[in-house]
């Protein structure tokens, strides 16, 4: 067997056999193929495609290429949420301590941001002395202690997704159906999580831009996860426009702590209701999805949410003070107003556009290594359904200077569209797939 003939017969169509996938996967791991047969690979399987067999051969060949993570040390049924990738996306941070303190334990392996999508482990690491470099043995004590505890991917998780994920990034095969399946269940499966809630976004500001990419895309992951013996659930859900308000790290922190407070906006509440009412019914702790749903709003009014979400970041290091002082997490330099060229309703905001504003800001990495400003960002203040006069503030960019924040500025303006006639906003979810 060797790697010319493999790529060879992706290129001209064929289906690989399972002894191909795992020669291709064993061998770039090991360094015995080259990154530029690798390269040549992705591309014939972003434009060949591959079956839901090839795919579930790809996940596992991923998922073992380095250690499997046991969490059976802890006590509970561990339950997981992971999303596509989206602008605005802080449901971890909202989700995490509400499944919590309704008796759920979250165990979750996440990673940082790339492009125009936000990173959990960034967001979190925007809060002073928040350290997300645990040992396994911290990572399952801290479950274990406090019922949740969110960290990096650990270096030999999972090395094959690594090392293809930073060739996808930069040889334009990022969305692809099979290889964005194989890149998040191999995760989930090698991070050892039981129970799999998937929150898979379809929209402007998604990998999936249709609602047909989406529902393929979860009905595979579901297959993945049921074949690997692992109970997993999708919701398909909106992202044809930021999610809440905030984008950037520490606007996003600010914003799912005034959401645990009861303050949070009604499409980010939605979304993360819908999600932690599946992992609870999941976990057995709940029997419904509406008396799941229940018991979540029952954590926030009584603030049971909130207190965990204070336990786990003094748990990792992190100043509690956030909670009530949000100077703690610095400021940016200058807030500036973008204001509205037209009258008339919010139809549309390109929410990728957003995403990549925030990242010009320097609130996102245009490659892996580049550093982040943890305080730029743009705060949404007109979302779609809303009336617009001519002139009033629509969004705010928190940005180091006056200038980087005029740069983006007709960028945030073109990416809103105006309608006469009103929109309603609709339901942020679109379905769920088990």
């Amino acid at each position: 067997m060797n790697m010319y003939d493999v790529i060879l017969k992706k290129r001209n169509g064929g289906e690989l056999s399972t002894n191909e996938i795992n020669y291709v996967v064993e061998g770039y791991v090991k360094g015995e193929i080259p990154d530029y047969q690798m390269s040549a690979f992705l591309m014939a399987v972003y434009f060949q495609k591959m079956n839901k067999r090839e795919t579930v051969d790809l996940t596992m060949a991923m998922a073992h290429s380095g250690a499997m993570l046991d969490l059976s040390n802890i006590n509970g049924v561990t339950v997981d949420k992971h999303s596509t990738g989206g602008v605005g996306d802080k449901t971890t941070l909202v989700v995490g301590p509400m499944i919590t303190a309704a008796g759920g334990k979250l165990a979750k392996m996440s990673g940082r941001g790339l492009g125009h999508t936000g990173g959990t482990i960034d967001k979190l690491e925007s809060i002073p002395g928040f350290k997300t470099d645990l040992s396994i043995e911290e990572f399952i004590d801290n479950v274990n202690k406090y019922g949740m505890a969110v960290a990096g991917q650990t270096s030999n998780l999972d090395p094959a997704d690594k090392m293809i994920y930073a060739l996808r990034d930069v040889t334009a095969t990022v969305d692809s159906t099979a290889l964005i399946a194989s890149s998040i269940m191999s995760k989930k499966l090698a991070s050892g999580t039981e129970k799999i809630v998937l929150d898979i976004k379809t929209g402007s500001g998604a990998f999936m831009k249709t609602e047909k990419e989406a529902r393929e895309l979860a009905e595979l992951m579901v297959g993945i996860g049921k074949d690997a013996g692992r109970k997993t659930v999708a919701v398909i859900s909106k992202m044809d426009q930021p999610l809440g308000r905030a984008v950037g790290n520490s606007l996003e922190v600010k914003e799912a702590i005034e959401s645990l407070k009861g303050n949070g906006p009604d499409d980010l509440m939605e979304l993360c209701y819908t999600l932690g009412a599946n992992m609870l019914v999941m976990a057995g702790i709940s029997k419904y999805i509406a008396e799941a749903k229940d018991r979540l709003e029952m954590t926030i009014r009584d603030g049971s949410a909130l207190e965990i979400f204070r336990s786990v970041v003094k748990a990792q290091g992190g100043d509690t003070g956030v909670i009530n002082d949000y100077s703690v997490l610095g400021e940016a330099a200058e807030i500036y107003q973008v204001k509205a060229k037209k009258s008339g309703y919010v139809s549309k905001i390109n929410a990728k556009e957003i995403g990549m504003c925030s990242m010009l800001l320097g609130g996102g990495r245009k490659e892996k290594n580049d550093n982040i400003d943890f305080v730029v960002g743009i705060y949404i203040l007109k979302k779609i359904g809303d009336y617009v006069e001519e002139n009033d503030v629509i969004a705010e960019i928190h940005s180091e200077s006056k200038e980087s924040a005029k740069a983006i500025e007709d960028r945030i303006l073109a990416s809103y569209e105006f309608s006469a006639e009103k929109i309603e906003r609709g339901s942020v979810i679109i379905d769920t797939i088990v």
